[in-house]
């Protein structure tokens, strides 16, 4: 149970709750001391001792109720042993069911623990070994429920499932070998396959059920919530949010540009200003630094699958755009057109309504990142220096059209930092049509961009410095 605990401490963590590690010293001691007798006082002892504000106590609760409700109930089909089985269906009678009895008797000592488990329908001793699993793998991976699959078949991997189908192949070949009927056999191997699926289908609901105390739960709040979920009000909202994130952030640059205004030593005329005190450097002299006179350049995605979040990243960078020189904005769906006039000329909301509603480019196609990344290098390229800073924004979903990986590339040469900000979340990249995997390879940084709760945790990262 340590190791439960401890496990469950990383799982509070990773949905936003901070745990020391005296707390889970403090938690192990205290259940230890209570043990798990009584469901409500190991609760209270857990959320006691790991708990320290009642923001905190919602997440705890859900969190709890996933990971402690019981790993047995996903294993209720596997009810009855095999032996039970074939005596109440009556498939099998006199001689032929004691063969089966008896070899299973003979060879059972030596079957692994899952097909002794699953031989004997013991749900109790199966929840066990799919615990101990579990602890083997990083489910704190999981981001999304697509990935059950992928997980569920490392769990059944590290509960030993090639052992256990290889011993119940073995326990069939003797029945066989000893002379049990075809009919017989195909009996005991239709109840093995069932019980093999009624293994698999559990899996899948262990790591569902155990995913989704991982899996950060997302608040009510718009800022919280998808961007491709929020109503119309609820961006206006989210406008006003995103501008004033975009002002602390101005805020904070500018404070560390005071801080870093000194350029390096200057030896020479540190020295011969110092003469007076025989060279002694009693007043330093630093050499004036140039000002960096960063340019940004956004390439966005406006299709209809990602026009929201588009929507949130040009406001955001539209706000910004006083901090640095040039601020060039490109939006694509398969061609590519410059909406960076909108924004000089145009107040802001026109300027994103002129820039997302099909003015610039087609919005009739359907995207073609393949394509639109090759003519922006194509037609833009000589514009983009080591002071450019380039944000792809777009999920990355190419609808199996050519990659042309070849354009990033040349965009990474040539620019100071290429960096791809994506609405998706990192399980589904790579799924179907996304070329996200691939397209990461060729950036600086790709990050996730989903809600304005994650926009302003990486916001530091997405401001040319």
């Amino acid at each position: 149970m340590d190791a439960r605990i401890v496990e469950f401490a990383e799982v509070l963590r990773q949905n936003g709750v901070r745990v020391s590690t005296s707390e889970v010293q403090d938690a192990l001691r205290a259940a230890s001391e209570v043990g798990l007798k009584e469901r409500a006082v190991f609760r209270a002892v857990l959320r006691t001792t790991l708990i320290k504000r009642e923001l905190d106590v919602d997440v705890f609760n859900r969190a709890f109720d996933f990971y402690f409700s019981g790993a047995a109930k996903t294993f209720e089909a596997l009810d009855k042993s095999l032996f039970q089985q074939l005596e109440e269906e009556g498939y099998l009678k006199g001689d032929e069911l004691t063969m089966v009895l008896y070899q299973m008797h003979l060879l059972f000592p030596e079957m692994s623990p899952l097909a002794q488990a699953l031989l004997e329908g013991d749900r109790a001793k199966l929840a066990r070994i799919f615990r101990s699993a579990t602890l083997q793998l990083d489910l704190s991976r999981m981001e999304s429920g697509l990935q059950t699959g992928f997980f569920s078949r490392r769990l059944l991997a590290a509960a030993g499932m090639e052992k256990a189908r290889t011993d119940l192949s073995a326990m069939e070949g003797e029945l066989a070998a000893r002379g049990l009927s075809t009919e017989g056999l195909e009996i005991v191997s239709r109840y093995v396959a069932d019980a093999m699926r009624k293994i698999e289908d559990a899996a899948r609901q262990e790591v569902k059920r155990q995913g989704e105390a991982r899996i950060r739960m997302r608040g009510d709040s718009a800022e919280d919530k998808p961007l491709h979920l929020l109503t119309q009000a609820e961006v206006d909202q989210m406008q006003s949010a995103v501008r004033t994130l975009a002002e602390k952030l101005k805020s904070r640059l500018i404070r560390k540009q005071r801080s870093h205004r000194k350029g390096t030593l200057n030896v020479r005329r540190t020295l011969r200003r110092n003469l007076p005190w025989g060279g002694v450097p009693m007043v330093p002299l630093f050499r004036s630094r140039r000002p960096e006179r960063p340019e940004v350049v956004v390439l966005c995605d406006v299709s209809d699958s990602v026009r929201t979040a588009a929507r949130m990243m040009l406001l955001f960078t539209y706000t910004l755009q006083e901090l640095f020189v040039r601020v060039r904005s490109f939006v694509f769906v398969s061609d590519v057109g410059e909406v960076t006039r909108y924004f000089q000329d145009l107040e802001v909301d026109q300027a994103i309504d002129l820039a997302t509603a099909g003015k610039a480019v087609s919005l009739s196609g359907n995207s073609n990142y393949g394509r639109a990344l090759a003519e922006f290098t194509r037609d833009h390229l000589g514009s983009i220096t080591r002071r450019t800073t380039v944000m792809v924004i777009g999920d990355g979903r190419n609808n199996y059209n050519p990659a042309n990986v070849w354009a990033l590339k040349d965009l990474k040469r040539k620019a100071k930092r290429l960096l791809w900000i994506c609405p998706e979340p990192r399980g589904n990249w790579g799924i179907g049509d996304s070329e996200m995997l691939t397209y990461e390879k060729h950036c600086h940084q790709a990050v996730v961009v989903n809600s304005v709760t994650e926009l302003a945790r990486i916001a530091d990262q997405l401001v040319p410095s």
